[in-house]
Parts: structure tokens; C-alpha cells; sequence
């Protein structure tokens, strides 16, 4: 007997090969995709996000994908409920939702049923805070944060300052730490988890070609064309890892070897914190090598488990 309300989510590191995968496995099984990535939601920032191409995207439906500007605030509340309306509508159409993309926080929120807490933001507090991070550093905010919400604290890196802002906004506007308001309502669904893997030396290979590519395609021109349409680089959005340097670079503050070189050095640390969100040894993750033929042996588990055959994961 078919799944009731399929989600199938394909999941794994940057440059692994998600997007490559997933749409014949799409097209295969009748099903959309919902993009789970923090920044295609983004319009014109296309090269330095991978984003799917117009040919790829013609082939299978995508959604959450050039749904705001890069000036548009979007957090993990806002992404979660129009995540949850998509895969409704999907499921509305007799048809299978694909979950793919690479932002552990997103991914977690919707497969689990976190409540995220949809506190408006305070551009006076944020403003506070962020010159505290400018003049004392970010390990100061992040011992704000370990005094008053020691869970969050444990679980975002320092140096990710806009996060470690949020958590405190979120405590300073409610008097309640954002960890204990992350309660979970396990979704409805029926969830098969695949996970795509390379070894470590060959995933950076294939990240540094992959930077080099962009590079050829025109990926500071796209950065400069967000900067002549207005868009500060100040911006959560134009924060993401490349943007930042090629922004710094257009400023004349790097040169574009130096800022190359940071890309790969960023994109190395952002693939070891996206291990931390789906472990290798995840009992709910199925993984597969992408070394060979592992679009084959994908679509053989989800073929058994849309039928019924094998268990589902909630």
C-alpha cells in the first residue's frame, strides 16, 4: 500500500550532489521539490548559491526558491510555515514532496515539528548588540548568551554572531530563553531520510572546483549587481559564505586570490558544521556514497518504502 503524505528528504553536505540527485529521482516518483537551503530563497543570488538552474527547475516544480530580496527578513519561523504550507499543497496533489538542501537548522525544524518562536525583531536591540560583538568581540555576546540561555549557547558557534544575536533578541522581547520555546509537534507526514556522502578529501576537491566555476560564471558580477541595486553587504543575506569576501573584495579590501582562498577556508568549516546537524550514525538517515551509482540504489529504498514495504520514520 502507497505512502500516506510521502516526505522524502535528501540531505548531505554542500557541492555532495543534492540537487544532481534529486530531480530524476523526482521525475521517477512523481514527485516536487521544496528547497531547504537558507539563501535560494534569495532573488539574484543565484551563481553563489548553487541555485538550481531555469532548465532543472522546468524539469521537476521547486519551491522556496527567489521568494524574497536579499533586504527581506526570513528566519527560521517564517521558512518553517511556508515550508509546511508547500508539502500540504504537494500532498494535496496526490503527489510526493522531496525535502533537499543542506541547512541543518531548517531541515531539522520541519522533519521533527519544532515550534519556532515568531518574535518580531528589534532593530534598536540589534543594533546594541551588534556593537557590542564590533567593540568587545563575539565571545563576549556568547557569554550574554551562555548566562541567560546556556542551550542555545551550547549549540551555536560564536562566531556566528547574527545567530547569537537572535537568541538574545529572542530572550530580551519574551523573558524566555529561545531553547525553551523550541517545542516540538512531530508532523503528520511519513518521512524517508536519504543522506549523500563523499569522503572528506574528495567533497573538497569538488568544492574548490566548484568555487572556481562560479568564479568563471560570473559570480562577482552578481555580487556587484546586488551592490548597484542597493543591497547592503551588511545584510544577514549577503553575509553567506563568498558574498561577504567578494563584496570585500569589490571594496578593495582583499584582492581576489586572498578572497578565494577564504571562500574555500569558510566552505571547509561550513561542510564539519553541517556533520553536526545529520550524523553518519543517524539510525533514521539512510546514506549513500555518491562515489557510484548511487542514484540506482536510492530509487530501489524509495520504490520499497512508497509501497509500503519498508518503515517509515516520523
Amino acid at each position: 500500500m502507497r505512502k500516506s503524505q510521502p516526505v522524502i528528504a535528501i540531505l548531505g553536505p554542500t557541492a555532495v550532489g543534492k540537487t544532481r540527485i534529486s530531480i530524476p529521482l523526482a521525475e521517477r516518483f512523481d514527485g516536487e521539490i521544496v528547497s531547504v537551503d537558507s539563501r535560494l530563497i534569495y532573488r539574484g543570488m543565484d551563481i553563489g548559491t548553487a541555485k538550481p538552474t531555469s532548465e532543472e527547475r522546468a524539469r521537476v516544480p521547486h519551491y522556496l526558491i527567489d521568494v524574497a530580496n536579499p533586504d527581506d527578513t526570513w528566519n527560521l519561523a517564517k521558512f518553517s510555515e511556508a515550508a509546511l504550507n508547500v508539502i500540504h499543497d504537494i500532498h494535496g496533489r496526490g503527489r510526493v514532496a522531496f525535502l533537499v538542501g543542506g541547512t541543518g537548522q531548517y531541515l531539522k525544524a520541519i522533519l521533527e515539528g519544532w515550534n519556532p518562536p515568531a518574535t518580531e525583531e528589534s532593530p534598536g536591540l540589534r543594533e546594541k548588540l551588534e556593537a557590542i560583538a564590533a567593540s568587545a568581540g563575539f565571545d563576549t555576546l556568547h557569554r550574554q548568551l551562555q548566562a541567560v540561555d546556556s542551550a542555545s549557547a551550547s549549540r551555536i558557534d560564536p562566531r556566528n554572531v547574527r545567530r547569537v544575536i537572535r537568541a538574545l533578541e529572542i530572550f530580551h522581547m519574551t523573558g524566555v530563553p529561545a531553547s525553551s520555546q523550541r517545542e516540538k509537534n512531530p508532523p503528520l507526514f511519513q518521512i524517508l531520510r536519504i543522506g549523500l556522502t563523499l569522503p572528506r578529501a574528495e567533497l573538497f576537491q569538488r568544492i574548490d572546483q566548484r568555487i572556481d566555476m562560479m568564479i568563471e560564471d560570473g559570480w562577482i558580477k552578481e555580487v556587484q549587481e546586488l551592490i548597484d541595486r542597493g543591497f547592503s553587504s551588511e545584510l544577514p543575506s549577503l553575509s553567506a559564505i563568498g558574498y561577504a569576501q567578494l563584496n570585500a573584495y569589490l571594496a578593495g579590501e582583499m584582492d581576489l586570490d586572498s578572497a578565494i582562498v577564504e571562500i574555500r577556508k569558510l566552505s571547509r568549516q561550513f561542510v564539519r558544521r553541517q556533520a553536526n546537524w545529520f550524523k553518519t550514525d543517524d539510525p533514521e538517515i539512510q546514506w549513500f556514497d555518491v562515489v557510484s551509482s548511487a542514484e540506482e540504489r536510492i530509487s530501489a529504498v524509495i520504490e520499497r518504502w512508497l509501497s509500503g514495504s519498508a518503515p517509515a520514520s516520523h
